[in-house]
């Protein structure tokens, strides 16, 4: 359905079917340091004072002997926003760091998208602090539909049929008109 639609086509369908229009259900700022400690616990610092959320600590798949990494050790900081209200603040801060371009190849099939920030300092509003220095962080953001909730809910739990997916077309879509992005 989505794949031989335009950009009006999408823009029609929403307006006339208002629970057919995307919409951000989460934000992800994640950081791999690496290794645990000292360089982690500065990451969750930054990651905190961007998001104003706690952090969770990602923890390594399996071990890496050449780099010194152990199964279940700490390596990496994240957090994932899902109220409204703080995605709507925050994605603008994000976006304007990259002045509100990014690449098709940054999109999966399934509609979510991503782009990594060099440094930290580069998001507005962020100042720099000599004490945790300067790291760089994978943006991540997700899209869904009104009725996804049928895949995640506990009491029979059903897959979302394809029709009601969201498609990488309409997520760039949506990312540009909704979001404010340039596609390129």
């Amino acid at each position: 359905m989505a794949a031989a639609m335009s950009k009006d086509d999408f823009l029609n369908d929403w307006k006339k079917h208002p629970m057919r229009k995307p919409k951000v259900a989460s934000l992800i700022l994640h950081c791999s340091v690496g290794e645990s400690g000292e360089a982690l616990e500065r990451v969750r610092k930054i990651i905190e004072s961007i998001s104003r959320m706690k952090t969770k600590e990602t923890r390594a798949k399996r071990t890496f002997r050449e780099f010194g990494i152990r199964k279940g050790e700490p390596i990496g900081a994240m957090v994932t926003i899902r109220d409204q209200q703080k995605i709507k603040d925050l994605i603008p801060r994000l976006f304007d760091v990259r002045d509100n371009k990014i690449s098709r190849r940054a999109f999966d099939r399934e509609g979510n998208f991503g782009f990594g920030i060099r440094e930290h300092i580069d998001i507005p509003g962020t100042k720099y602090d000599p004490n945790l220095g300067v790291t760089g962080l994978d943006v991540l953001i997700r899209l869904e539909r009104p009725g996804y909730r049928v895949k995640r809910r506990f009491r029979s739990p059903k897959k979302i049929p394809v029709k009601h997916r969201i498609s990488r077309e309409e997520a760039i879509v949506f990312a540009e008109t909704e979001l404010g992005l340039i596609v390129e």
